[in-house]
């Protein structure tokens, strides 16, 4: 097998990601499609409103790094982990 060629170098190293970050992400993602039953309402939100939840949820979160968001219960790194998810997925293809 390991003579096989595979042509993978110009693909991103997916194995690098720390499985902590996919995982906030699904929290966030389960409690927000939980709350609001179509599992991608996100695309219909402005950026701007991303942007500002990032930094209320940033805000707290260096107030106290181990808070949780009152109405969700989970912590605030969690929600920022989300938060840059989807403004990553929203502004990926106008980058490059």
């Amino acid at each position: 097998l390991s003579n096989m060629a595979k042509h993978d170098a110009d693909k991103p190293r997916l194995d690098l990601v720390p499985p902590g970050i996919i995982e906030a992400v699904g929290i966030v993602r389960g409690y927000g499609t939980q709350k609001y039953g179509d599992p991608d309402n996100w695309r219909q939100v402005e950026p701007e409103r991303y942007v500002a939840a990032l930094m209320r949820h940033l805000c707290q979160f260096l107030r106290d790094p181990n808070g949780r968001d009152p109405e969700s219960g989970i912590p605030h790194l969690y929600h920022m982990a989300c938060n840059v998810a989807f403004l990553v997925e929203m502004y990926m293809q106008e980058m490059d």
